[in-house]
């Protein structure tokens, strides 16, 4: 018997098994009257409602819903009542600028735009055909005991289209299929030991990767999910004693952000001993993963993926073979990328001009990129996704990353491409040469440096004037946090700039 993958699966399942169960609490503090805590009876037929509602505007399968929004009870929801029936979610980066907003709608062919009120202003001249702002629930969802029409499902069908920075300075729309989310979330929720009795702290953005799949997982195992609006170290350890979390998805900030706010925490840390933290981006410090353990008592759960994975590749987690090591040995071991999830396959290119590139096969991998056929076609060839991550391979099967992508620096578990950033530099016109390059730092994972070659004869800009001009022109956490004047850019032969050389002084000085 065959029966096609659907995301309405996760939210049917909740509906029937744990319909009384307090399934997600919505923040308190947001500019939108709060949603508080919602049965999964109540988030199901929220759900079903919003879907109602896109049936009453003619919005049909296939067919593109955007939403710009911080985490809230409300984009929560569009995962199903969009995704979940036969539409596509997709979920934009509240943090961009309205230009680069108005780009990702325009070229997804979004009919329907959701907007966060605390955006309204900002993004007030970015539309589509339908418009509306998350929180005025009239507009947003039908009336109760609307039914939506029947979907039938498809699971080769595009579910999500997440936008990610690549090598060009115009985003990708990474189509994500509902195959895609289905395996992305057992296997990942198999690898993190996810039950019904763990509780979920939503610190990851969810238009990052889709939560990187954890909305899907936990909803279909009825974990309570806790939505957290703004990372704040102090407020995630109130949250986790006040909710019992048990575990958490991260980028290296937030990391960061809990063991400050712990060292001026009063009493003893909650979830000493329940809680783990999942962190994917530029891995953190030896030092930094054993202090998770030593301070806080949290396990350290280390992964490696791409948007365009869904995005589980590997995942590193401490085994009963390393019990007996000293927390900094442990440690040493969780920075690796990790050993293959279930179904993946992981390889390492030998081709002359891409050695050691890491390759992959599974059924995470993205279908396509939307409307871009000659960026799909290069990096889905030969039955390989070709991740643009240099690495290797040990004898164990363990992934270590030795080289980010070439163009793509990992800032707080944003990916940034250098490429658009010194486009950005360049329209300076004192700027005669450039190259931004990612270098370590213990809060972000890796941080933006630029390395400016001054026109003759120009006023010299100060850093901080370069800083400024950045962030006038992209999105802030695009802007470099650092600039260094230099003579000359070395290059080869070919006059090429080789990235991994200018970064290589950087992260061995570590």
């Amino acid at each position: 018997m065959f029966v096609p993958f659907s995301v309405s699966d996760f939210i049917d399942r909740a509906a029937q098994v744990y319909a009384d169960r307090v399934g997600v609490v919505d923040e308190p503090d947001q500019p939108a009257p709060s949603l508080g805590e919602l049965t999964y009876r109540d988030f199901a037929g929220l759900a079903t409602r919003q879907a109602a509602h896109l049936d009453e505007l003619g919005i049909g399968v296939g067919e593109r819903v955007a939403v710009v929004s911080h985490n809230s009870a409300r984009l929560l929801t569009a995962f199903f009542g969009v995704a979940g029936t036969g539409r596509v979610l997709v979920p934009i980066n509240f943090r961009l600028r309205p230009d680069e907003v108005r780009y990702i709608v325009e070229h997804s062919g979004a009919r329907a735009l959701y907007v966060d009120p605390a955006l309204e202003e900002e993004l007030g001249e970015v539309t589509a055909e339908h418009r509306y702002t998350l929180g005025r629930d009239d507009d947003l969802y039908a009336p109760p005991g609307a039914e939506p029409r029947t979907w039938q499902p498809d699971e080769n069908a595009t579910a999500c289209i997440n936008y990610t920075s690549g090598t060009t300075a115009r985003p990708k729309g990474v189509q994500i299929t509902h195959r895609n989310i289905w395996v992305n979330a057992l296997t990942f929720g198999l690898h993190a030991g996810l039950t019904d009795r763990d509780v979920y702290l939503h610190t990851l953005p969810m238009f990052h990767a889709n939560g990187w799949g954890m909305p899907f997982a936990t909803t279909g195992l009825g974990i309570k999910q806790v939505v957290l609006r703004k990372v704040d170290g102090t407020e995630i350890l109130r949250r986790v004693r006040d909710h019992g979390v048990t575990v958490m998805c991260a980028a290296p900030a937030v990391v960061a952000a809990v063991l400050d706010a712990a060292r001026d925490w009063e009493g003893e840390i909650p979830g000493r001993g329940s809680v783990r933290i999942i962190v994917a981006g530029a891995p953190p410090p030896t030092r930094t993963v054993a202090r998770v353990e030593e301070e806080l008592g949290w396990e350290f759960v280390q992964i490696y993926g791409l948007t365009e994975t869904s995005p589980l590749l590997t995942i590193n987690r401490s085994r009963a073979e390393w019990d007996d090591l000293a927390p900094e040995d442990r440690a040493a071991k969780l920075v690796r990328a990790g050993a293959p999830a279930l179904g993946v396959r992981l390889a390492v290119s030998s081709e002359a001009d891409n050695e050691g590139e890491v390759l992959a096969r599974s059924n995470v991998v993205l279908d396509s990129y939307w409307q871009q056929p000659e960026e799909t076609a290069a990096v889905l060839r030969d039955g390989w996704f070709h991740t643009g991550d240099g690495g290797t391979i040990g004898e164990d099967g363990y992934l270590t990353i030795s080289d980010r992508k070439k163009d793509v620096i990992i800032t707080g578990g944003e990916n940034v491409s250098s490429i658009e950033v010194e486009d950005v530099l360049f329209s300076h016109p004192a700027v005669s040469e450039v190259a931004v390059i990612g270098v370590p730092s213990d809060k972000w994972g890796e941080t933006i440096k630029a390395l400016v070659v001054l026109s003759p004869d120009a006023e010299e800009p100060t850093e901080s004037e370069l800083i400024s001009w950045c962030k006038q022109r992209a999105a802030g956490y695009k802007a470099p946090t650092s600039v260094e004047f230099r003579d000359e850019l070395s290059r080869t032969a070919t006059g090429k700039l080789q990235k991994f050389k200018l970064r290589a002084p950087y992260w061995t000085e570590e």
